[in-house]
């Protein structure tokens, strides 16, 4: 097997993963040796592609709409490795944050954070409308956070 790199495709922003899916399927169309396709969500504007030469990439994204250009020089996996693995959906979120739910029975609603769970990706807390202070735990992808102040 030939020796590979990482080239960054250079897109429209919000057209990352259509111009993913027309590179794969034009690679397997045409048979372009491409290994992989990556779409990070933190790389606006960006497709990662992985093949032997940048003349492949820039054969596959030729005629694709929102595909601009494939940028000069290339990286290795090493260099994208951090893109691979998630990070935790409450990282960066502490306890006595003031919090908004974005999906859910209380979408909608504030809330304090009393208690984050990193291991379960899970978030304690009390929303300031109840009558009763009544703890809920949700998952920490269905918050937003309005500040970070703890009290």
């Amino acid at each position: 097997m030939s020796e590979t790199s990482i080239y960054v495709v250079k897109t429209t922003a919000n057209q990352e993963r259509s111009v993913a899916n027309m590179i794969a399927q034009i690679a397997r169309k045409e048979k372009y040796d491409i290994r992989a396709l990556l779409v990070p969500d933190v790389l606006k504007g960006y497709v990662l592609v992985e093949s032997p030469a940048p003349e492949i990439v820039d054969q596959a994204i030729q005629g694709i709409p929102h595909a601009r250009s494939v940028i000069k020089g290339a990286s290795n996996i090493e260099e994208v490795e951090h893109f691979l693995s998630p990070k935790p959906a409450v990282v960066g979120i502490q306890e006595g944050a003031i919090i908004e739910l974005i999906s859910g029975p209380f979408k909608g609603e504030k809330a304090r954070v009393k208690r984050v769970d990193v291991a379960k990706e899970e978030i304690t807390l009390e929303l300031f409308e109840a009558m009763v202070p009544i703890p809920i735990t949700v998952r920490g992808d269905h918050v937003r956070v309005l500040s970070k102040e703890g009290t």
